[in-house]
């Protein structure tokens, strides 16, 4: 049966899919978007566009008013900043939208987490068992956790339907921001390996990733509601392979083969840049962080046996596939606007 659905976050890189796949299989859609964001896509779509945001009183009754599923896409995202301002946006946000969701029946309330929340260290075939630090190394990471844990009270103790997903690296066609400042690295050369680029990275396609939201949905509550699921592509992928892929597919030098950084002395730097840069409250991070040396230097592979099994998630595009239509579209709407 048709869904009516509040995707906040339609207006971005995943939220744009989800909306996407939804409306394809006939959902109606509706989204949260602030004054001034552009909604061409969505609109084009058939969604109904709410203006308004998560700490709008007013907005969040109207937008989920009639809805029998939310899908929250939506977070404040970045490496850098006071942690509050992350809490603003991606805590007390989702705790607003929970609450304007009270009293009236839901289906489903799909919260989109990450990988992230994980300690950052190497991680192999991690499961959902795995506990979450209380501390953690960025704004953007901690309050993920506090979301998490948030959105999970809610189910408890008001027993809103919640399902929580977390996705690793998503990658994918209208990725306006990652791709693009990555190959932004890839020109000034400044991209380099650490620990010769063999550990695995948490590729996640974006339609994969859709996929297993339209699962989380349609599947029977006592396989899903108060669990919390990995997903990934279910492939390994190298950190070279990655930046090999990328610069091969668009003709860019690949990163150079200096000696190898180890682990332990990109952290050393890490953790020095950092604390250099809040101390001159700069209001950029410095080269390197904790975050982009999870991302380049740790091992990141977690198991999706419990998506596969609760869920019946199967990805459905390969990383080859899936990092060819993300270079595509990046080519025919980012390079090509640099250009005219």
């Amino acid at each position: 049966m048709p869904h009516t659905v509040l995707v906040t976050g339609a207006t971005g890189f995943v939220g744009s899919h989800v909306a996407e796949a939804l409306v394809r299989r006939g959902d109606t859609v509706r989204t949260l978007a602030r004054p001034g964001s552009d909604t061409r896509f969505v609109e084009s779509l058939g969604v109904t566009v709410i203006r308004g945001d998560l700490n709008d009183a007013s907005a969040l009754p109207q937008a989920v008013a009639g809805c029998d599923v939310v899908v929250h896409c939506a977070a404040k995202v970045g490496d850098w900043g006071p942690v509050d301002d992350y809490r603003q946006v991606n805590v007390e946000g989702l705790r607003h939208l929970l609450d304007a969701t009270l009293g009236q029946p839901l289906h489903r309330f799909v919260h989109v987490s990450t990988l992230g929340v994980y300690e950052a260290r190497h991680h192999y075939a991690t499961d959902e068992t795995e506990p979450l630090p209380t501390q953690h190394i960025d704004g953007y990471t901690q309050s993920k956790v506090e979301a998490e844990r948030l959105a999970l009270q809610y189910h408890r103790k008001q027993q809103v339907p919640v399902v929580v997903l977390r996705p690793g690296f998503v990658y994918g066609p209208r990725d306006r921001m990652v791709l693009p400042r990555l190959v932004e690295r890839l020109k000034e050369r400044s991209v380099i390996y650490i620990a010769r680029g063999r550990y695995a990275l948490n590729t996640t396609f974006v339609g994969n990733f859709a996929d297993a939201v339209l699962l989380a949905i349609d599947a029977p509550a006592e396989q899903c509601v108060g669990e919390v699921f990995n997903i990934t592509d279910g492939e390994f992928v190298s950190k070279r392979t990655f930046f090999e892929t990328v610069a091969d597919g668009l003709g860019l030098r690949r990163p150079r083969a200096f000696p190898p950084v180890p682990v332990w002395l990109a952290r050393l730097m890490a953790n020095w840049r950092e604390g250099v840069f809040r101390r001159k409250n700069k209001p950029y991070p410095p080269r390197i962080t904790q975050a982009q040396l999870k991302f380049a230097g740790l091992n990141l592979d977690f198991s999706i046996a419990k998506a596969r099994t609760q869920l019946g998630y199967a990805p459905r595009v390969c990383f080859a596939e899936g990092m060819k239509q993300a270079l595509d579209w990046y080519k025919s709407h980012v390079a090509a606007a640099t250009t005219t």
